[in-house]
């Protein structure tokens, strides 16, 4: 925080916000240094505070900041009615000491308006628009409309938002016209993936439970998984017990030759459902390994596979049954209650002296001890016992807090780096501008780290999760391991841009970039599907990879890490 960014902070006030700031400053320095001649307008300005707060609540701003400054406003009328409703001379208290308290009242009282331009790049309004009663195509236009000014990678991927337009505004206007709402979500869906961008969310949108759409399309599962190799084979890399899979005699590793009419690559590369909006080609390929067999409830499809080590392909018939999207859940990992409860950060000394810390996210841990605490713990339990080399696990890190994430690189770094700046839409001059209090830097951190450092990252590792192997990449005592880059997601949702759609939809979207040192996007993946912070060590995922991870459950990047840093 600085003084110019904080003056700076205005342009991301409300006209209501700043008309209060200005009417508090100013009653509160009257009254901290006293006039000496009365004027009776003087009297009435804490009112017309209160008349711009109460247009600021019907304006729907109940923001933090908003409310911050309309208390303040309702505290100072408070204080003040009494001139209102008794006008007299001016006259400040005879004695001294009561002159003082007074002034330091008036100076405490501006406290809030200081801290609410501090922060008011952060906790600024950013208002939800409701589309919910249009007409499907109606709604969709007029959220493209507002994308094609806010969304805050527009540029950064190159969309053509009127040949979105022009792609998706029949499609609606059909659905809308059939009354065809299965139709309208799946279109809805397709729209929001082809933004690439792994923070678009569906917030109110369960896939898992109860949404009829999902349920009828991929609700149905064979009872296994797939991965695709480099070279293009499809491989099983799950088989669910007493499955269709497994009853035909499928086995992990068994490669898909044929599935459903098609070559098993054919089918790979045809699958599009995800969960989620996915940002990168690396991430795409590992949602349709586990959708590719995924298909309506009942449905059958002829499969051809040949088990691992076999020459001969075994044909057969399989039928999706009612898993309860259990391939789905298996494949892919999520935070429980009791990691969000304990400490994100785990570590030991490995078998062969290297020192091993995990961390699981970036959310600050009010129950127990405070990450940097633990990391620092750590790192020091591990000079006192001569480990001179640390792997850090960041696999399926799904981020959290970006100064936490600087905060613990500072163990790594001997001087201070720049981590990001952030730059966000203003509604007032249409650009995007820099939030000049919202800079983070990495500040080197006792105890440091001089040994050498391997960071374990998967298209798992994402959001703020993606910020320590972006800023520490390039130290030459760190090195990146990875099968794949990071999720390619790196964008901020201070205050996110919110959308009421038909149907009950409510969608998210980010609302601010991450700039790198001169400026320019970082992080986020951009409309060739690449992006995110990349292996310098990248693991091949081929037949021997896959063996050694699938078939005999060994933990290969890890390996990996191990004998970067013995060479």
């Amino acid at each position: 925080m600085s003084v110019i960014g904080t003056i700076d902070s205005v342009k991301w006030l409300t006209v209501y916000e700043l008309i209060m700031c200005i009417i508090n400053l100013f009653v509160l320095t009257v009254y901290a240094v006293p006039i000496k001649k009365y004027y009776r307008w003087f009297d009435f300005l804490p009112g017309a505070g209160v008349l711009a707060a109460l247009a600021s609540v019907l304006s729907g701003d109940m923001t933090l900041l908003a409310l911050i400054i309309e208390s303040l406003t309702l505290l100072v009328f408070l204080c003040t009615i009494r001139r209102l409703l008794k006008p007299q001379a001016w006259t400040a208290p005879k004695k001294k000491a009561l002159r003082i308290v007074r002034s330091v009242i008036c100076v405490c009282g501006a406290a809030p308006i200081v801290f609410a331009l501090a922060n008011a790049g952060v906790l600024r309004y950013n208002p939800v628009s409701d589309f919910s009663g249009m007409g499907y195509s109606q709604a969709f236009v007029a959220m493209n409309e507002r994308l094609s000014r806010e969304y805050p990678f527009g540029e950064w991927k190159k969309i053509d938002w009127n040949e979105r337009r022009s792609k998706y505004e029949p499609i609606f206007k059909r659905a809308e016209k059939d009354k065809n709402s299965d139709l309208y979500y799946k279109t809805l869906r397709e729209y929001l993936f082809s933004l690439r961008d792994g923070h678009i969310k569906i917030v109110n949108d369960n896939v898992y439970d109860g949404n009829p759409v999902f349920k009828k399309e991929v609700g149905g599962g064979f009872g296994l998984s797939t991965v695709q190799l480099d070279n293009g084979k499809v491989l099983v890399s799950l088989v669910l017990e007493n499955s269709p899979a497994a009853k035909s005699g499928m086995k992990p590793g068994a490669e898909i030759v044929a599935w459903d009419g098609k070559t098993g690559r054919e089918a790979f590369g045809q699958t599009t459902w995800s969960e989620n909006n996915v940002a990168t080609d690396e991430v795409k390929r590992l949602n349709q390994g586990r959708f590719m067999a995924r298909a309506p409830i009942g449905k059958e499809v002829q499969v051809e596979f040949r088990n691992w080590g076999e020459s001969e392909p075994i044909r057969t018939k399989l039928s999706a049954y009612d898993d309860q999207f259990e391939t789905l859940k298996k494949t892919k990992p999520k935070l429980t209650q009791a990691d969000l409860d304990a400490s994100p950060i785990e570590g030991k000394i490995l078998g062969n002296g290297y020192g091993y810390v995990q961390i699981k996210h970036f959310l600050p841990n009010s129950n127990g001890t405070a990450p940097k605490k633990s990391l620092a713990d750590l790192l020091k339990m591990f000079q006192d016992k001569h480990v001179k080399s640390l792997i850090i696990d960041l696999r399926n890190n799904p981020g959290g807090d970006d100064q936490l994430a600087a905060d613990l690189a500072g163990f790594f770094v001997k001087e201070t780096k720049h981590y990001e700046y952030v730059s966000y839409y203003n509604r007032y001059t249409g650009e995007f501008e820099l939030n000049r209090n919202e800079v983070v830097r990495v500040k080197p951190a006792k105890p440091y780290f001089d040994g050498t450092v391997a960071i374990l990252i998967n298209s798992r590792t994402g959001s703020s999760g993606e910020g320590m192997p972006l800023v520490l990449k390039g130290l030459p005592n760190v090195k990146i391991v990875g099968f794949t880059s990071t999720a390619g997601s790196f964008g901020l949702l201070s205050s996110p841009i919110e959308i009421k759609m038909p149907e009950g939809y409510v969608i998210r979207f980010p609302d601010g970039r991450s700039l790198n040192q001169n400026k320019k996007v970082q992080g986020d993946a951009d409309q060739t599907g690449v992006g995110g912070a990349a292996p310098d060590i990248k693991i091949p995922l081929n037949e021997e990879t896959f063996k050694e991870s699938v078939i005999d459950g060994q933990d290969v990047e890890l390996k990996y890490a191990i004998d970067a840093m013995e060479k």
